[in-house]
């Protein structure tokens, strides 16, 4: 059977789509590794985690929102790993973290009373310039290390789902100014992504070129807008792959590997 070793932040965890099988994670049994594996008869292991950074996947013990910790993710990868998948990189660039302090400057009242203390913090845009710079070598990196763990895993990149509509939304509050900057984030995200995979050799699934007309407000949303369940125990979260997105990536991700 084929092992498949699924690692990632929140956008492979998938935080608020039922049901939810790790709510310190945020890790749903319906996001796309699921899917995939359930459609092809894929031995899972699943460790994506919300929240997460490179460092995470690959060297230190991630801190949870709800305590304590989980290992490095990179543990999980047997020597043995067929197809091993990566989504991450977000957090490194603090890409969703700037789309909830942009909305919360608009619309304070819409996020929890404690949110103020993480999204009323001011945009740093000079780290995150620095951090989108750096991250393809990071990404690169990372795939390394996972070979280095199991050489003959086929190892591919998924990037993260478009979030920015074209245009104002309702759905989707933010400044005009902060919602082009936040769309730069995006784009350049999913180019360090493709650049990752460039360099390292890996497979690339764009999501965020497929989901273009699926952003928040638009007919058939992939993510979800400027909303808020209970995220400690694995409520939906803001801006994040809602249950038809993790169907799509799903199903570009099964193209893939076809």
């Amino acid at each position: 059977m084929t092992t498949y070793v699924a690692l990632g932040s929140s956008f492979a965890a998938g935080p608020g789509v039922e049901p939810i099988i790790d709510p310190g994670c945020g890790r749903s049994g319906a996001n796309y590794a699921h899917l995939v594996a359930e459609r092809l008869g894929y031995d899972l292991v699943d460790v994506s985690s919300g929240g997460a950074t490179v460092a995470d996947v690959l060297s230190r013990p991630q801190a949870l929102l709800a305590g304590g910790t989980v290992p490095p993710q990179i543990e999980a990868v047997p020597a043995d790993a067929d197809l091993v998948t990566v989504t991450v990189g977000g957090n490194d660039v603090e890409y969703l973290l700037t789309l909830l302090r942009c909305s919360y400057r608009v619309d304070p009242a819409g996020a929890p009373a404690q949110a103020g203390a993480f999204f009323g913090t001011p945009i740093d845009a000079a780290a995150v310039e620095a951090a989108l710079a750096g991250l393809p070598a990071e990404l690169s990196g990372l795939v390394s290390a996972v070979r280095d763990r199991a050489p003959g895993a086929r190892v591919v990149l998924v990037d993260y789902l478009t979030v920015v509509p074209d245009q104002a939304t309702a759905a989707f509050p933010m400044s005009e100014e902060h919602r082009l900057l936040c769309a730069g984030i995006g784009r350049r995200l999913a180019a360090a992504v493709a650049a990752a995979a460039e360099r390292a050799g890996a497979e690339l699934v764009a999501a965020s070129a497929a989901s273009v007309d699926h952003a928040v407000g638009s007919a058939e949303p992939w993510v979800t807008g400027w909303e808020f369940g209970d995220l400690l125990a694995g409520g939906v979260a803001p801006y994040h792959p809602n249950a038809a997105g993790m169907r799509a990536v799903a199903d570009l991700l099964i193209a893939r590997l076809a």
